[in-house]
Order: C-alpha cells, then sequence, then structure tokens
C-alpha cells in the first residue's frame, strides 16, 4: 500500500474540555464548528489555503473579536478537517488510500485549490492520486470501496469512474505485468508444490485471480467494475461465470437458510422492517447478478444457474429474472442434477414443497431447442434443402453455428429424460402435488427419450404411495403414462404384485412379459394368431429384451423393491384374475366402457392361450406360494 506524507511539522493539536487547539503563541481569532466539534484556529494560514473560509470570514462583522463559522455538512467529518486544518499550518500529515477520498472531497468543500494558492492541497492529492493509487492493484480496490462514504462527492469528483477504469484496464492487461493482491500472493506461495513449481491448480486459477478482491466490492460498484470489464471483450465469458459465482458465494450464502425463517414466520403479520430491508437489499444484489451472467451457453453451470433460481423465490425476486433465469437453466438443462431442480416455493397460494411450474417452464425451454434447427438423425429431405438454401443465402454463419450448438441433441434428450424422471421420484412424495403437473411433466419428455420406463415407473408408485385417495379414472390417468413394455424384469415382477396399480396394469406387465418369455424360451417355434395380432397392436417386439433397472436413482430403503417378500398367487389365482377383469369392466366409466371390455377381454383369450411350459415369470410368482401351502399342509 502506497502512502504520502506532507508537511514537517510535528502534530500540535490538543484537547482541552471538548475543544481542539493548537498549540501557538498568538491566540486564535477564528472558531470553527464541525458537527459538534469546535476549533480555536488562527485565521492567517486557514484563510490563505481556503477559499470557502475567505468567503465565509468576509461575511461575519469585523466588530467581533472571534470569527465563528459553522459548517454542518462537512465532508468527512472531523477527522477530515482536521486533516486540511493540520496541512494549512504545515503539519505532517500521512494520505494512503484509506483516507485519500475523505480528504480530496473535504479540500474540495473548502475550496484548496491552485487559484488560491500553488501547490495546495488538491492539486498534492491528485498527483498522488493520479500516480500511486491509480497504478497499485490493491490501492485502486481499497480507493473504490471508500467511495461509498462519498458517492456525490465522488462522482461529481470523477474518483469512482477512474477507480473503476484503472482496475478494468488492470484485469484486462496480462496478469504477470499488475503488482498482484496480497491474498492473490499468498494463494500463489500456498499453491506451490515441494520441487518449487506451480501447481495444476494455481495455473489454472491464474487468469481469475481478479475475481476474489472484487467480490470484497458492493453491488453497485462491483456492478459497473463488471461492466467495464466485459466490455473491454478480452476476459472469455466462463471467467466471467467463475467471479460471479464467487461473488455470489460471498454475498449469498444463507440465502437457503433466509428462505426456511422466512417460511416459518409467514403467517406473522407484523414482520420486522429491518428483515423487510435486508431482503431488499439481497434481492436487488441477485438481480444485479443476473444482469451481469454472460450470454453464451455453458459460461456458467446448471448448478449455478439452480441456486440463484433458488435465491430468487425465497427472495421473491421479479418475475423477469426468474423467467431469465428459467431460460438460461433450459439451454443446458442435461448438465443439471436432479436435487438442483428441488426448487423451494414459498407462495402462500400454493401449498406444494417445490416449485413444479417453473421447472416445466424449463423442460419446455430445452425442448424448442430441438426445434431450430433440427438435430435428430432422421432428416427430411426437404430440411435438407432447406438448410442448403439458406447457407446459400448471406445469413450470419456465426449465427447459425451459435444456434446449431444450442440445440438439444439426441443424447442431451435422454439425459434429461433421466433427470426428469429422477425429479418426478423426488415430488412425488408432496402430498399435495397436483395429478395434473404430475402427469404434464411426465409427458413433456419425448416417447423416445426413455429407453426405459423403470424410473418413471418407481415415480408412479411413489406418487400412489403418497396420494392413496386417487378415485379408479384418476390412477388410470397416472399409468397411462407407463409403457408396460420398457419395464425391466425387477420392475414387471413388482408391479404384478403392486395393489396400488389399476389391474388393466397388472394385466398387460403380465402378458407382455409372458410373451417376450414365450418368444425368447425357443420351445416354441410362433406364437398363437391371436397373441400375433394383440401383440401388433400394441406394437410390441417380442425380440426386444428387456432394459435393465436404472440404477441412476438412489432410493429409501422403504421405497426399494423386494420381490422376496411379495405374496405369490396359488394355481386358483389366473381364473380369480379373470374374474377380477371382467368385474373390473363393469366398473369403468361411460365414455370409454364398451372399449375397455373389447380390450380386456382380448387379453383374457389371448393370455389364457400362452403355452404352459415356458412360463418362466409365474414359476417366479408362484414357486413360493406352493412350497408355502405344502409347508402348511
Amino acid at each position: 500500500m502506497k502512502f504520502m506524507k506532507l508537511g514537517s511539522r510535528p502534530d500540535t493539536f490538543y484537547t482541552t474540555e471538548a475543544v481542539r487547539s493548537v498549540s501557538s503563541e498568538v491566540s486564535s481569532d477564528l472558531i470553527v464548528q464541525v458537527k459538534g466539534t469546535r476549533y480555536l484556529l488562527h485565521k492567517f494560514p486557514l484563510l490563505s489555503k481556503c477559499l470557502r473560509l475567505q468567503r465565509l470570514c468576509s461575511e461575519l462583522p469585523e466588530s467581533s473579536q472571534h470569527h465563528i463559522v459553522q459548517l454542518p455538512d462537512f465532508p468527512g467529518g472531523v477527522e477530515a478537517f482536521e486533516l486540511c486544518a493540520k496541512f494549512c499550518y504545515g503539519i505532517t500529515i500521512t494520505l494512503s488510500a484509506y483516507n485519500i477520498i475523505a480528504a480530496r472531497c473535504a479540500a474540495e468543500y473548502l475550496q484548496m485549490s491552485e487559484d488560491v494558492e500553488k501547490g495546495n492541497l488538491i492539486y498534492k492529492i491528485e498527483v498522488f492520486f493520479n500516480s500511486c493509487i491509480l497504478h497499485g492493484w490493491r490501492d485502486s480496490i481499497v480507493t473504490l470501496q471508500s467511495t461509498k462514504a462519498f458517492p456525490l462527492w465522488s462522482e461529481d469528483l470523477g474518483i469512482t469512474s477512474r477507480c473503476i477504469e484503472a482496475i478494468a484496464s488492470k484485469v484486462l492487461t496480462n496478469p504477470s505485468k499488475v503488482s498482484l493482491s496480497h491474498s492473490h500472493s499468498r494463494r500463489g506461495r500456498d499453491d506451490m508444490s515441494c520441487n518449487g513449481a506451480e501447481s495444476q491448480r494455481h495455473r489454472l486459477a491464474v487468469k481469475g485471480w481478479w475475481a476474489e478482491d472484487l467480490a470484497d466490492l458492493g453491488i453497485d460498484l462491483y456492478w459497473r467494475t463488471m461492466i467495464a470489464i466485459k466490455s473491454g471483450g478480452k476476459i472469455p465469458s466462463n471467467l466471467v461465470g467463475d467471479a460471479l459465482k464467487i461473488y455470489a458465494s460471498r454475498w449469498l450464502p444463507n440465502v437457503s437458510r433466509a428462505g426456511n425463517a422466512k417460511k416459518q414466520a409467514v403467517s406473522d403479520s407484523d414482520s420486522d422492517s429491518n428483515n423487510e430491508e435486508l431482503a431488499s437489499k439481497d434481492r436487488l444484489l441477485l438481480e444485479s447478478i443476473i444482469s451481469l451472467l454472460p450470454a453464451e451457453k455453458g459460461a456458467v453451470s446448471s448448478s449455478f444457474l439452480l441456486k440463484l433460481l433458488k435465491a430468487a423465490n425465497i427472495l421473491n425476486a421479479s418475475s423477469s429474472s426468474r423467467m431469465e433465469l428459467a431460460k438460461r437453466v433450459g439451454l443446458q438443462l442435461e448438465e443439471a442434477m436432479p436435487n438442483d431442480l428441488l426448487i423451494p416455493h414459498l407462495s402462500q397460494a400454493n401449498e406444494t414443497l417445490y416449485d413444479v411450474d417453473i421447472v416445466m417452464t424449463i423442460l419446455e425451454q430445452f425442448m424448442i431447442q430441438g426445434q431450430s434447427p433440427p438435430t435428430s438423425p432422421l432428416r427430411s429431405k426437404l430440411e435438407c434443402e432447406r438448410r442448403r438454401s439458406r447457407s446459400a443465402e448471406n445469413i450470419n454463419i456465426e449465427f447459425q453455428e451459435s444456434r446449431r450448438s444450442s440445440s438439444a441433441s439426441h443424447s442431451s434428450k435422454l439425459k434429461v429424460a433421466k433427470i426428469v424422471d429422477t425429479y418426478l421420484q423426488e415430488i412425488s412424495r408432496d402430498v399435495n402435488l397436483p395429478l395434473a403437473k404430475f402427469v404434464a411433466l411426465a409427458e413433456a419428455v419425448p416417447e423416445f427419450a426413455r429407453v426405459d420406463h423403470d424410473d418413471l415407473y418407481r415415480a408412479i408408485d411413489f406418487y400412489l404411495k403418497a396420494h392413496p385417495n386417487l378415485n379408479k379414472s384418476e390412477r388410470k390417468r397416472l399409468c397411462r403414462i407407463l409403457d408396460c413394455k420398457k419395464l425391466s424384469m425387477e420392475a414387471c415382477m413388482h408391479a404384478a404384485q403392486n395393489e396400488l396399480l389399476p389391474l388393466r396394469v397388472v394385466v398387460q406387465v403380465l402378458f407382455f412379459e409372458q410373451a417376450r418369455a414365450t418368444m425368447a424360451s425357443g420351445k416354441v417355434t410362433a406364437l398363437p394368431g391371436n397373441i400375433k395380432a394383440l401383440l401388433a397392436a400394441h406394437g410390441l417386439d417380442s425380440s426386444r429384451t428387456p432394459a435393465p433397472l436404472s440404477t441412476t436413482t438412489s432410493i429409501l430403503p422403504e421405497d426399494q423393491w423386494s420381490v422376496s417378500g411379495l405374496k405369490s398367487p396359488s394355481k386358483s389365482k389366473l381364473s380369480t384374475l379373470k374374474m377380477k377383469l371382467a368385474e373390473d369392466d363393469d366398473l369403468d366409466d361411460n365414455d370409454d366402457a364398451q372399449h375397455d371390455r373389447m380390450s380386456r377381454s382380448s387379453i383374457v383369450k389371448a393370455f389364457c392361450a400362452i403355452p404352459a411350459r415356458p412360463k418362466k415369470m409365474f414359476s417366479k410368482f408362484w414357486s413360493n406360494s406352493r412350497t408355502t401351502a405344502n409347508d402348511k399342509n
């Protein structure tokens, strides 16, 4: 840190009965009142350098022995005034980045310019500021922080803008040419390996060495500084994103805790004004960070964007800010983690635990990417010709490439399907989650994106357990999104014994699994004609092997599937199943009763025509029941 000393005389100021005086053989003839502190001084040294004091004294009557001057709005208070007074007396003063702003504003207030006397305080401060303070990295940051106490003065004098320009120019300069901050130098020493070489972590952090030091700034100054840095066009967008992440972690560390406290105290009628003011400041800070986010895809991680979105919900940020974050997350949803999508919902109008609507918006934004330009491997000839015709025109190639890079690929949609199904498993436990929202979110994923339906079935199972009061039509609507042909063996075995599922789904699971087992056994060369027709009607490929059970999610022990503990049906269960299915037909809704009876009767007929020998799946279910029955006998 640089400093400058002015004057050579020793300090002779002293205090007597709350009055500050200066030792001198000449009696004082000037009284200056500064914010409750009285100074007994002399006209000659002060008036010779301070034009304002000259004018104020000239307006006072000359008959009075002591001229009393009131300075109630003096910038910087008594410390800054005493600094200027000591300069007038030739007493040694020390200027540094910590007090140069207060001294400069005080000198401007007293009009200590070159017009009054050559080499006055304003001139000396400006020389020191331009030649030393602005050339140092840490000095520039400390000085910029000091402007918060004098915002209007600093703006009028151009101090704030000059500090910001100096900091931005240093960030845009080669780091080797900049005197690094104290914290950065310490990090550099800590990251040295035993043989003296820099560690990989330090080498990767060199380009963003400035981020942690800038995080000390308030949001208003930080925003202006980042705008200046971004306008330089030399800093990669990912480094800007990293800097914003560091700043957010510094200033928004306890947003989630504040949100929980807010949710607990939301019913209190008399809210604390201090908490509301703090929330308002945090909201302004959050929205400022959002406005600084780079436009490039991937500049910031999905995890960071979703954390900002959670904070936006907790702080009740503007809808435009939340939609901006949702759109950005949608552009790179395949990188998100399911737990990051669990955004708390604090609105009193909605009792759901999580904000499902914003996740739906994110998913819709992700799906929109795939529409322009198309990235599916199966492109039509017309689409290819359209792309060739567009490229033949003089359309900006960079714009086309950016759109192509942001388009949702086939593999990314497969990843998003897994993320959504895992997310559905988490929110399905919410007893207040409406069925329509659960189904809408599940159906928003394209059918081809789900290679298997094990995760989706698990989510449906959890929802049925959390909502035992669903009627028959609602359970049918819920299970309509499930494709039994895409369930693994373990999922089928669980579904076949799941009493919460509609009976139609259970029969379909048994039928499709038995049909595949028949074809895979090799003991029957061909299925009966009625089975073939039913398979064709459902679009079932008997040669397709079922996908393995998904292991991408962590399931609680009480929610894990267990086949060994399930009750197995006896020999007569097949006929009983037919009877229940017939009874179930009578309870169908009027609008689809006739269609359902036709479908169910065809399933029963085809199911009974399956040969008995290759029934591998049923043998697993019924062997335990036979053993149990024998033991009882």
